[in-house]
């Protein structure tokens, strides 16, 4: 019965949630409302941290009708002004009936008819759902968006630490080189001081040499002896 009072508004009422679809020659199903914030999202370079650091300012409802493919018809009592007439102070304490009823009057009294009332309703809550469909849709994009700027960063990252451990391991192995090197050094210093104190011992009295293994032995070997 609605249908047939206004066919506007339920072809362009929201799609349904049970699985059914539309045509795909209904223009409504195709329309999509232009989102007035819902500027493109690109992905920023690595460098640039800062950028979309603010969240994404959404359009006030008054926006929404107005840019919505399907405006709301222009009639002088909407389906808001309603909304307002049945929270106001004036039908507190009513019943739900005694409400509804002096609403009817009051429209009665006014001339408006019920199925503007009805497809201004229809029509506003299509261009709330475009509008809610498009900023789903922007969200997802900025989300995909923001995931593979994390995952660029991530394999800049492990580029660079891959670097640094790479560093970190080449002075690790020049200080085992170098400590290697000192050890050889060592070994041939012992060699050649061992040199040098056989050497001396040949420079005290005869006999001496068996009990002096170190220059320091062979030195108070020499004291002693000069001192007799």
């Amino acid at each position: 019965m609605l249908k047939r009072w206004f066919p506007l508004a339920f072809a362009n009422e929201p799609e349904p949630q049970n699985g059914l679809t539309r045509s795909a020659t209904d223009p409504a199903s195709t329309a999509a409302p232009a989102a007035p914030d819902a500027p493109p999202v690109k992905s920023s370079p690595i460098t640039n941290l800062a950028s979309h650091t603010e969240a994404a300012r959404y359009a006030d409802f008054e926006q929404i009708y107005a840019s919505a493919a399907v405006k709301p018809p222009k009639v002088a009592y909407g389906i808001l002004k309603i909304a307002e007439m049945v929270n106001s102070s004036h039908l507190t304490g009513m019943s739900p009936e005694t409400r509804r009823c002096s609403l009817l009057m009051a429209l009665e009294a006014a001339g408006v008819e019920i199925e503007d009332l009805l497809q201004d309703a229809v029509v506003r809550q299509k261009a709330l759902n475009d509008y809610e469909h498009a900023q789903q849709r922007r969200l997802k994009e900025f989300e995909a968006a923001r995931l593979e700027d994390n995952s660029r960063i991530q394999g800049e990252l492990e580029r660079l630490t891959g670097q640094y451990l790479a560093r970190i391991q080449a002075n690790l192995d020049e200080l085992a080189r170098e400590q290697d090197s000192f050890r050889v050094w060592q070994r041939e210093k012992h060699q050649e001081s061992q040199r040098i104190t056989e050497a001396a011992t040949f420079c005290v009295p005869q006999g001496s040499a068996a009990n002096s293994s170190t220059l320091t032995a062979v030195l108070e070997r020499a004291s002693m002896v000069r001192s007799r």
